[in-house]
């Protein structure tokens, strides 16, 4: 089978691709439905917009949700200057020396437009300039225009979503990928797979799919969409951090792409639930599927929301090593994701009223 053959590559380009900030996700949706909706009994949204996809095992066992986020980091347009300039708001966690000089898309009324986030070039800084970053204040966006006038009739207006661009890349090993938008769109295609190998798979329970909004700008759509469902059982399926690059130390990032999901005990969101981490490390021991246990001193998953809803949810994080996340592009290892679904797969056949019961209240 070639690349262009593969279809789960073709899924992963599909999803990447797709340009969703926080608050405008419906590329990635749209998408994410056309996979998942073959696989499901039923799909709907939230009222905030995120989507739902059910799966019916055996009746009236748990509710078991998997819930990925469809939206990225981007930006947003905030004002047009006289000559034609774009300044901006980061929507979602950046880091300003990663952002200088970088291609994003602008979408707008009239479509998609190129620009890139504009900077000085070194020889007219100053020394201590130059080894300074700039203040995101300080940035703008060149699309070409002229003028605010003819910026307008591009149809530019304040609100505009602004996307990095990174094209889905298979690299020179095949079994890494790059793309922008892996936070978390690996996150959406795990729920998608994990449907897919459940068909004509006894299950009890039932199994809901989830793509979750605005988890970058503070778990949003996990919030409104744990409360439509009520689940017994949460898992958030998202990217790690990889701590296999130079530079990174052990005290940093533990965790090296290719070796399994990590398994996140310990988040600046949530405590990982100490009943459902040993059933689920237990598993992973029993059927040799290989994992990573890591921690994170700062940010969460959408399980810090999925875990506080209603009576409180028993929920844990499952999670991909990703590096470089929150730039413009990412890398992972294609064997991390289907051990992350086969994983979950062999989780979900296991957890049953029963099982559920006592994961909850031993």
């Amino acid at each position: 089978m070639t690349k262009a053959q593969d279809p789960t590559l073709q899924m992963f380009k599909e999803l990447t691709d797709a340009n969703g900030i926080p608050g405008n996700e419906k590329e990635p949706r749209d998408v994410m439905r056309r996979y998942i909706e073959p696989l499901a009994d039923e799909v709907y949204t939230d009222r905030l917009g995120s989507l739902v996809a059910k799966k019916t095992g055996t009746a009236d066992g748990p509710k078991i949700m998997l819930a990925g986020h469809l939206d990225e980091i981007g930006f947003m347009i905030t004002h047009i200057d006289d000559k034609g300039f774009l300044k901006f708001q980061t929507v979602g966690g950046w880091w300003e020396q990663v952002m200088l000089a970088q291609r994003v898309t602008v979408m707008t009324k009239n479509g998609n437009i190129p620009g890139v986030i504009g900077s000085k070039p070194p020889h007219i800084l100053t020394p201590d300039a130059r080894k300074k970053s700039m203040d995101k204040k300080d940035m703008f966006i060149d699309i070409g225009a002229s003028s605010k006038e003819e910026a307008k009739e591009f149809g530019v207006r304040p609100g505009d979503s602004v996307v990095p661009v990174c094209d889905f890349t298979v690299m020179k090993n095949e079994k890494l990928l790059m793309a922008k938008a892996w936070d978390n769109r690996i996150g959406c295609a795990i729920a998608i797979e994990v449907l897919r190998q459940l068909q004509g798979v006894d299950h009890p329970n039932t199994v809901y799919g989830v793509g979750t909004v605005q988890e970058e700008v503070g778990l949003r759509g996990a919030k409104t969409s744990t409360h439509l469902i009520q689940p017994d059982i949460g898992f958030a399926v998202d990217v790690g951090i990889a701590g296999d690059t130079p530079g990174v130390t052990d005290k940093e990032a533990l965790a090296k792409i290719g070796e399994g999901p990590q398994i996140i005990i310990y988040d600046a969101s949530m405590v990982s639930h100490k009943g459902l981490r040993d059933f689920v490390t237990d598993t992973a021991d029993d059927v040799n599927i290989p994992y990573q246990l890591d921690y994170v001193a700062g940010g969460g998953t959408d399980s810090g929301a999925i875990h506080l809803t209603a009576n409180g949810v028993p929920a844990l994080s499952i999670t991909i090593a990703t590096r470089y996340i929150h730039t413009h592009a990412a890398i992972l290892h294609r064997d991390d994701f289907e051990n992350a679904v086969k994983l979950i797969v062999e989780v979900i056949k296991r957890l049953d009223s029963e099982t559920v019961k006592k994961i909850t209240f031993d």
